[in-house]
């Protein structure tokens, strides 16, 4: 899954699969991790929030099933 780069503090890179509803994340740490079952327009507000990470930990760490890769 292509990634790219966003401005957080904790995240370093974001990717999205339409198809299956899968949002990727790169940390900082470099833990990558898969959060299955995300909506498109979830991850459209994620990405034009001002906060990406703040954004992230709020509407979708805790919501959505996630796997490390």
């Amino acid at each position: 899954m292509t990634r790219e780069d966003v401005k957080s503090s904790n995240l370093k890179s974001v990717g999205y699969d339409k198809e299956k509803k899968v949002l990727e994340v790169e940390f900082h740490s470099g833990a990558v991790h898969q959060y299955s079952g995300v909506p498109a327009n979830l991850h459209q507000r994620m990405m034009k929030a001002s906060s990406i990470g703040g954004f992230f930990h709020t509407h979708i760490r805790n919501f959505f099933d996630s796997k490390p890769v």
